[in-house]
């Protein structure tokens, strides 16, 4: 294959993989039903919030209320950004991570908040120093975000770290929003925790999870909150204004899907696990430094000498026709890497290393 063969995406993390068979005969045969096609209810089937309690018991051993602690949504994302509308006012502040997902921030915006990011620090494992936060701007924060296994960095944290965080934000008085749509990718073994495992944690925290990554269903916009439940039902009201609910054929997919035999995971993960050596095994050739993950959909590289991380993904997609996320799209404190998905076939992932080894010594003699 060659440069004719098209763009090679490793810019964006979007599972290529399809879902659980099983999950799309579920959906077909809903969709078929005469009725299935109403005005869905705003707070999801009661079926599908009991489902989310049984997965949250199952992986974390965390009991949920179906009634108060789940709020099904359309997408994660959704949530991510109607949380900021349901807790935020206009003058408010919010603490998000450097590097991470622009949602977090655009989210404070869009209600008319103040950002103050904090940095995820590579001597600390790309994890925060929370008490490097001033304390002004903690104590007039309403919410703080984390993001576990990490993007755009596939950093890791441990409950030791979760119970740290969960204090700090008692102290505080914050919300906690912890983002986790990778608990479910891990790699080696590793097993993603939850921040609703910490004792009290359901008292300061919100968890977002999705069913995009973990069951490869991304266009099916499909998540959920738990935790808290009053601010869950601060989300929960603004919902109900901004949206009609999940179509009920989505949902009872959903059903099934969080029911999906984990042995089902394991071997998809195993993909991936097969995917990211592909690309750890050239960048080594290439004298790159890269992360080893234990979990996410990423690899977090650091760009030649020389280069902004803007301008080397430029470089790399011009000259080669494979596309990389500029670690500066993530924020000021990813600048100097890029970020490789590993959501494309085996075999595209070795074309696109083979480009990028080929012009290797092009992009370097500039």
């Amino acid at each position: 294959m060659g440069l004719s063969d098209g763009v090679i995406r490793l810019d964006i993390g979007g599972p290529d993989l399809p879902p659980p068979p099983a999950v799309v005969e579920v959906l077909c045969e809903a969709a078929s039903q005469p009725d299935a096609h109403q005005y869905p209810g705003y707070r999801g089937l009661s079926t599908l919030r009991e489902a989310m309690a049984d997965y949250y018991r199952r992986r974390f051993d965390v009991a949920l209320d179906p009634e108060t602690q789940i709020l099904p949504l359309i997408g994660s994302k959704e949530g991510i950004i109607n949380m900021a509308l349901a807790s935020l006012d206009p003058g408010g502040l919010v603490l998000v991570p450097d590097p991470g997902y622009a949602p977090y921030a655009m989210g404070a915006a869009l209600a008319g908040a103040e950002v103050q990011s904090f940095p995820l620090l590579p001597e600390l494992g790309f994890l925060p120093d929370l008490e490097m936060i001033p304390p002004g701007a903690a104590d007039r924060a309403d919410l703080i975000w984390l993001n576990y296994p990490n993007n755009p960095t596939g950093a890791t944290a441990d409950l030791e770290f979760f119970t740290r965080a969960a204090e700090y934000a008692r102290r505080h008085g914050l919300l906690l929003c912890h983002d986790a749509p990778y608990c479910d990718i891990g790699y080696d073994g590793y097993v993603a925790p939850s921040l609703l495992q910490v004792p009290g944690a359901l008292d300061v925290g919100v968890e977002f999870n999705s069913l995009s990554k973990t069951y490869n269903m991304p266009g099916w916009r499909l998540g959920m909150a738990v935790g808290n439940a009053g601010a869950l039902a601060l989300l929960a009201q603004v919902k109900s204004n901004m949206d009609s609910g999940i179509f009920r054929p989505l949902q009872e997919a959903a059903v099934r899907a969080l029911s999906v035999d984990p042995a089902w995971i394991d071997e998809r993960n195993e993909i991936y696990r097969h995917r990211r050596e592909i690309i750890l095994q050239d960048l080594q050739v290439l004298g790159l430094e890269a992360s080893r993950p234990s979990a996410s959909l990423y690899i977090w590289a650091r760009v030649p000498d020389n280069w902004t991380s803007e301008a080397f993904a430029l470089a790399v997609l011009q000259q080669t026709a494979v596309a990389v996320a500029p670690g500066s799209f993530f924020g000021q404190g990813g600048e100097g890497y890029m970020r490789f998905s590993i959501t494309a076939p085996a075999e595209r992932l070795r074309e696109a290393m083979a480009r990028l080894s080929g012009a290797w010594d092009q992009l370097l003699d500039r």
